[in-house]
């Protein structure tokens, strides 16, 4: 046998062992339930992230969600967007970033208005899928109660899809989860004097 026809069979077979793995391993998955996932790290793309799964769950028809905590800008093409959407529910629950506001007393009290709205959905199975935006600065920075929000997000309803984002997870949230994405920051044009960019980044 010449060298390519070898190589090719070799390959085949690599291929069908894999196939053999992969396919035992999707066959002994068979537990249906909602998931928390959670996506954190210092990268660009947590959001964006959330807001590719709530497209997808969209196209199955399914009600969704969105508390975005700490943002406050509502003219986002996300929100233009999916603002429309038949089935999404969308609250932009913060009132801009810490150094804007400079004040932690107002910050806490928006960020537990935004959780009264978090904790409501967090309670109601027709919400499939709920995505807390930037919530974990909520618990870094002290604004909720650690144990009140992961008691919630522990007892949802049991098909109900929660998705967290925003920097710094905490372990206890990360040990909660089904699933962590951790984005990792290599570069980001910003720090080249490249502004925000409509369609990108807003």
């Amino acid at each position: 046998m010449s060298a390519e026809p070898a190589k090719n069979a070799r390959h085949a077979a690599r291929m069908a062992r894999k196939k053999a793995v992969i396919d035992a391993t999707i066959a002994a998955a068979t537990i249906e339930r909602g998931l928390l996932i959670v996506v954190t790290g210092n990268g660009k793309g947590k959001s964006t992230s959330a807001f590719g799964t709530l497209a997808r769950s969209l196209g199955y028809g399914m009600k969704a969600g969105v508390c975005q905590f700490i943002k406050s800008r509502t003219d986002t093409g996300e929100e233009a967007f999916f603002g429309k959407q038949h089935g999404v529910e969308w609250h932009v629950l913060g009132d801009g970033f810490t150094w804007d506001t400079q004040n932690r007393e107002q910050d806490i009290a928006t960020a537990q208005r935004g959780w009264d709205v978090a904790r409501r959905m967090l309670g109601d199975a027709s919400y499939q899928l709920v995505i807390l935006d930037e919530l974990t600065y909520l618990l870094s920075y002290g604004y909720l109660d650690a144990d009140e929000v992961l008691d919630a997000l522990a007892n949802r309803p049991p098909m109900q899809h929660v998705i967290v984002t925003g920097r710094g997870a905490s372990e206890a949230l990360i040990e909660l989860a089904d699933t962590v994405s951790v984005i990792a920051d290599e570069k980001h044009a910003y720090r080249t004097g490249v502004k925000a960019q409509r369609g990108i980044d807003l």
